[in-house]
């Protein structure tokens, strides 16, 4: 997949495009449902089939002091609109200038003048241009003036009456429910990041860990989780169970939100690489202990329990930490 940080002055090749618009923050499945309507269409009429979306997400430029929230960084939201066959991804800077432009002089200019589309889809509540002005009305008025295919895709329902939502999979994940955002993203909810150097605590406690900052992610219910976590090897990724804390590390005295990822049976250096880690099941909160030993005696008591989690899991069969006490 080729990627594109601007609309103007592109090769001959990138335009005429199918192309389907939104931010597409997670790449859930409802956002799957409009990029392949994309994609159908760009087969249909043998043209590229491209998705434009916009960094920084335009929510962190007009609320930058909002807590961080994003599902995908934009590393891994490219890496999740390849997967799905896409062919060119316009990247467009969003900033001041940009978010003045008026809706239709945003079709005139970035659909037809830019990208030469001979077709555009979005989702159903798809809103652009200076406050929002335009949305799926006006798109199919520009789209019959300016001579350009347009589909607007209706809400793809997780159950009656619930579409598929960013905002919800946000909901769950920070309620400590990473089953039912896993759900609705139709994959499970996950966290990349470069391994640094920490404390040596865990090493300390005989449970060393890889150490990640969240960074522009979304903070997840703080607490102890059962994960597996992803190591590059050449151009396979190995997957190893484990436990993991979100959180502070209060009996520290921590104040930073950091993940720490304990992986299962394994030894290695892997400091300074890339480890993507999934977030499956909440264990427990995160909590403060008086006593080492008490501490090194509940992260034993953690691991065992993640350890069942992720043998259920493995069943194909949701399960929160309560049934795999009471199975």
């Amino acid at each position: 997949m080729r990627i594109f940080r601007h609309y103007s002055e592109l090769p001959e090749d990138a335009r005429g495009c199918a192309v389907a618009l939104g931010n597409f923050d997670g790449v859930h499945i409802g956002h799957r449902a409009v990029i392949a309507e994309s994609g159908r269409v760009a087969k249909a009429l043998g043209a590229r089939h491209a998705v434009m979306t916009f960094e920084p997400h335009p929510r962190s430029f007009f609320r930058p002091d909002q807590p961080p929230y994003r599902l995908t960084p934009f590393r891994i939201k490219a890496h999740q609109i390849a997967a799905l066959g896409v062919d060119d991804l316009y990247n467009i800077h969003f900033d001041e200038t940009f978010s003045r432009r008026s809706a239709k002089d945003f079709v005139s200019t970035v659909l037809v003048a830019g990208l030469g589309a001979r077709h555009v889809v979005t989702g159903y509540d798809y809103v652009f241009g200076h406050n929002r002005g335009g949305d799926a009305a006006l798109m199919a008025v520009m789209a019959e003036r300016h001579g350009f295919g347009y589909t607007r895709v209706g809400p793809v329902e997780a159950s009656p009456g619930e579409p598929y939502s960013s905002t919800r999979i946000r909901d769950h994940l920070m309620a400590g429910r990473p089953e039912r955002a896993a759900a609705l993203l139709g994959r499970p909810w996950e966290i990349e990041g470069r391994i640094e150097h920490g404390e040596h605590i865990g090493r300390a406690l005989g449970f060393p860990t890889a150490n990640i900052p969240l960074g522009e992610y979304l903070r997840p219910a703080i607490g102890i989780y059962a994960v597996r976590a992803g190591i590059d090897e050449g151009e396979a990724t190995i997957w190893r169970d484990g436990v993991a804390n979100l959180g502070r590390r209060p009996t520290f005295g921590g104040t930073d939100i950091m993940l720490e990822v304990h992986l299962f049976d394994f030894e290695g250096d892997i400091y300074g690489r890339h480890l993507r880690v999934r977030l499956l099941s909440f264990i427990r909160p995160e909590k403060k202990f008086d006593d080492i030993g008490r501490l090194r005696a509940q992260i034993a008591e953690d691991c065992a329990m993640a350890r069942r989690l992720l043998a259920a899991a493995d069943t194909e069969r949701p399960v929160a930490a309560a049934d795999a006490i009471n199975p």
